[in-house]
């Protein structure tokens, strides 16, 4: 089988690395696990939060996005980020400018969320044609004070912040800029470049925890938010009811997903924020996020049934939910 790209599929998660998990520690309390984009250590009184991710489609940002994807990881448990190791891997053909460019953005990104660099590798490495930057953030809370994205509950409401398709409207408009220009205005592209500035959801996250009411959180990476309703819905083992005509898009994401033809439901999202809260609370936490400047609405509700997951289009036609083979952004980047 040969593999998409972006994120290895569920089944071969499951079938494969899974089942190659080395030593069993006592001390893992929450590991590999389809949905859950983290770990969580249990360190005398404390839990250790840990998440790790790479960076490999976007060039321009390269290294501020690898913080903030990272960082975004760990608050989606509820929990500060801290501390963060990197492994930078460059081309051949690279200089010490682009060395100083990707780790200028990393420390300007890390002092804005309080996070301490404190180790990691770099290197020039045969056969890359692109930086990849690969991060690992952790955060330290009391024992047992996190949520995982495994923790929605039938009946929960799905609170989605800001719009689908931020950092692949960033990504798009930065990397396939000379592309864009034939459909779009300078004004209009800068702006979709400027969507890199709404990427963290460490302020969305510990925001709508300290409200209360919040079972499970999760940020959409690859996949865009329906890819990330179902690794939610994966990990708690639910189904759900999801309408689009709640889900934001922006006019310049609208756009740039009409010229590549692609879905900005499948769209890689970070800088949204998923969360299942109990009806309850489902309000509070949107008008306290709302208080914060942060956009949020009720998009859906998890159900009982693990399979059924629907989405309700905005002519009230119902399907099922799309589960993403691969974040379309690969399809818009094969595009020349």
């Amino acid at each position: 089988m040969r593999l998409p790209p972006g994120k290895i599929p569920i089944d071969i998660l499951k079938e494969v690395v899974f089942k190659n998990l080395g030593a069993e520690r006592k001390e893992v309390v929450v590991g590999p696990t389809a949905g859950i984009d983290g770990a969580v250590l249990e360190v005398g009184s404390k839990s250790l939060v840990v998440s790790m991710d790479p960076i490999t489609g976007a060039i321009d940002r390269i290294g501020w996005s690898a913080v903030n994807v990272n960082a975004n990881d760990i608050a989606t448990f509820g929990v500060e980020p801290a501390f963060l190791f990197s492994c930078i891997m460059l081309p051949e053909n690279a200089d010490k400018k682009t060395v100083e460019v990707i780790c200028s953005q990393m420390d300007t990104a890390a002092r804005e969320l309080g996070i301490a660099i404190v180790g990691g590798h770099c290197e020039s490495t045969p056969g890359l044609t692109n930086p990849i930057v690969v991060g690992c953030v952790m955060g330290l809370t009391d024992k047992g004070n996190y949520v995982t994205a495994g923790g929605a509950k039938a009946g929960d409401k799905i609170i989605l912040t800001k719009s689908a398709g931020i950092e692949g409207t960033a990504i798009l408009a930065s990397d396939r800029e000379l592309q864009l220009t034939k459909i779009m205005d300078n004004s209009v592209l800068n702006n979709a470049k400027k969507f890199y500035n709404q990427i963290s959801v460490v302020k969305d996250a510990l925001t709508a925890y300290r409200t209360g009411g919040v079972h499970a959180m999760h940020d959409p990476t690859e996949g865009g938010v329906v890819g990330g309703i179902h690794e939610m819905a994966d990990a708690s083992n639910l189904g759900v009811k999801v309408f689009e005509d709640r889900i934001v898009v922006e006019p310049e994401t609208a756009k740039i997903c009409r010229f590549f033809e692609v879905d900005p439901l499948q769209l890689i999202g970070s800088g949204a924020l998923l969360i299942a809260a109990e009806t309850g609370k489902a309000r509070e936490i949107v008008e306290n996020l709302m208080r914060e400047h942060i956009y949020a609405k009720t998009i859906g509700e998890f159900g009982g049934n693990v399979n059924k997951r629907l989405l309700v289009r905005k002519d009230e036609s119902v399907q099922d939910l799309p589960r993403p083979l691969s974040d379309h952004l690969w399809f818009a980047l094969r595009k020349q």
